[in-house]
């Protein structure tokens, strides 16, 4: 029976969702810092995506002149946005 504060305790190790191998405690869920760093990767190029409809581009969010969409990323605390 899995204990309340560890339910995987009495179930099967879990698995690496990166190569399926054993999963670590010390980089959990991943068993490696080498597989972590495949799946941060994935995420900061794009490789994850949530399917749905394109953005709108009437959407006020996505004009150019949105502070957020500036380059450079600074806010203005004037703005209230930040």
């Amino acid at each position: 029976m899995a204990d309340a504060r560890n339910p995987g305790a009495a179930g099967a190790a879990a698995k690496c969702p990166i190569c399926g191998r054993r999963s670590e405690p010390a980089h959990r869920p991943f068993c490696s810092v080498r597989c972590a760093d495949a799946d941060l990767g994935r995420w900061l190029t794009g490789a994850y995506r949530v399917p749905g409809p394109p953005a709108d581009p009437d959407d006020p969010a996505w004009h150019e002149d949105n502070p957020v969409r500036k380059s450079g990323g600074d806010l203005d605390p004037e703005d209230g946005l930040g």
